[in-house]
């Protein structure tokens, strides 16, 4: 092929990748009935005046499947990392001992399983519109490379099947997070 055109394919596959990688990190942010540190992960807390991200100031364990304690560096920063759980509305009720503030995390109802699986299933309709926004750029760049006819829409079939294969790998990612979250 034209080194162009491996270029503009190239760059949708990173593009697709980022897709992905979104996607990933985004469903590690649903749980799954587990207690992990990656719950937190969207908690601010105000730290000196600006906006701190909870595991910058505090260390974060799961000492059970049930459990996350969030540990802070600093004593007087524990009614401000739990209110900030609190306000983040993940449905957590954290609990303050002194030390350090104890999450336990309830078992999920059938019907939060059912809201978290619409919720990862927007997330990956979202990478999915990745995904084909990056086929689209890709094709526009195509046709306006100066390159044979023949070329062009070897590259879009190109372009095409690996868009396929970035929306069936969504959807397989997508059923195994289904799984996670249904399991009991």
């Amino acid at each position: 092929m034209n080194e162009e055109v491996d270029f503009v394919i190239d760059s949708a596959k990173e593009s697709m990748d980022a897709a992905i990688k979104h996607l990933e990190k985004e469903l590690v942010k649903i749980r799954a009935g587990k207690a992990s540190p990656a719950m937190l992960s969207s908690v601010m807390v105000e730290y000196y005046g600006s906006m701190t991200p909870l595991s910058q100031v505090s260390n974060i364990n799961t000492p059970d499947a049930r459990t996350i304690s969030v540990q802070p560096w600093e004593k007087n920063m524990l009614q401000v990392i739990e209110t900030a759980i609190m306000n983040a509305n993940l449905g957590f009720n954290p609990m303050n001992n002194g030390d350090y503030v104890i999450i336990n995390v309830p078992p999920l109802t059938e019907e939060r399983r059912f809201q978290l699986v619409k919720q990862a299933k927007a997330e990956a309709e979202d990478a999915k519109v990745g995904v084909r926004s990056a086929r689209q750029e890709a094709n526009k760049e195509i046709k306006n490379l100066d390159i044979s006819e023949d070329l062009e829409k070897n590259a879009i079939i190109d372009i095409q099947e690996l868009t396929d294969s970035y929306v069936t790998r969504i959807d397989k990612i997508l059923e195994v997070k289904e799984a996670e979250i249904m399991k009991v």
